[in-house]
């Protein structure tokens, strides 16, 4: 069953949408440093419109995009089209997203590597997942895993952290913590799975979501673009035009991330 789009994307964007992003990213000028901005596409194999547009839209604004690939979702003849999607290879990182994206908790909410599952079972996952990405992608392959529903249990992150991942990537200030040497690349900023009833307070708490994650440093945004409306991708046309704008914003994939680490 296909979910609606959140109400945020149900109604109009504001008519002053241009200059509050404006205003918004000037003030990045008032960081120490200049803010690094990423975006993260979830739940990419499966090829639709919305997935078409997404890509399109990203090459054209030259925007970096962190794609996140459920392995069981990828063949050789889907991976053709999806790459034949990303007409400049450099702007995207292409890593793992789960295994099959499946819930295996009995009760509570969902997660494919969580408690409920044996170190034996999450390890062969993994593995079979990262080297089914390898042996499609070969060098365009990064090793860093985002979790399903962006939870994952302490025992997942060790064997993450023995079978080579370089990074993982979750929602800001999730437990349990990594173990070090698993360094975390957190999202600060959900566009599309949010709860708002009324679409103005949507608005008003990404706004507000965007403010803290540029004092933090770093700006991650989470896509989810089978959850995207008309609504939803031109709010992106006027995201992106406004961050190539501003002077104190990078935008980067994960690649560049994690050379600061």
């Amino acid at each position: 069953m296909k979910i609606p789009p959140s109400a945020l994307w149900q109604a109009d964007l504001p008519a002053d949408l241009e200059q509050k992003l404006a205003e918004l990213f000037a003030s990045a000028a008032e960081q120490p440093s200049p803010v690094r901005i990423f975006f993260r596409a979830d739940d990419i194999g499966r090829i639709d419109n919305n997935f078409i547009q997404m890509m399109t839209l990203f090459a054209d604004h030259d925007m970096p995009l962190c794609p996140a690939l459920v392995p069981q979702w990828i063949t050789a003849g889907n991976w053709r089209q999806i790459r034949a999607r990303a007409k400049k290879e450099n702007l995207f990182c292409w890593h793992q997203h789960g295994f099959s994206h499946l819930n295996h908790e009995l009760s509570g909410k969902k997660c494919e590597f969580g408690e409920s599952r044996a170190e034996k079972k999450i390890r062969e996952d993994l593995l079979a997942g990262k080297s089914r990405l390898y042996r499609l992608l070969g060098e365009s392959f990064v090793p860093v895993f985002t979790p399903p529903w962006n939870r994952c249990s302490a025992a997942t992150m060790q064997i993450l952290l023995e079978l080579g991942f370089s990074a993982l990537s979750r929602s800001t200030n999730v437990q349990p913590a990594p173990p070090p040497g698993l360094p975390e690349i957190a999202i600060n900023i959900d566009l599309h799975t949010r709860r708002e009833d009324n679409p103005q307070q949507g608005m008003n708490n990404l706004l507000s979501e965007c403010r803290t994650a540029m004092d933090s440093g770093c700006m991650g945004f989470m896509l989810h673009h089978q959850r995207m409306n008309d609504t939803a991708f031109l709010f992106l046309e006027h995201l992106f035009r406004a961050v190539n704008s501003a002077a104190d914003l990078i935008p980067c994939t994960f690649r560049e991330v994690l050379q600061e680490l």
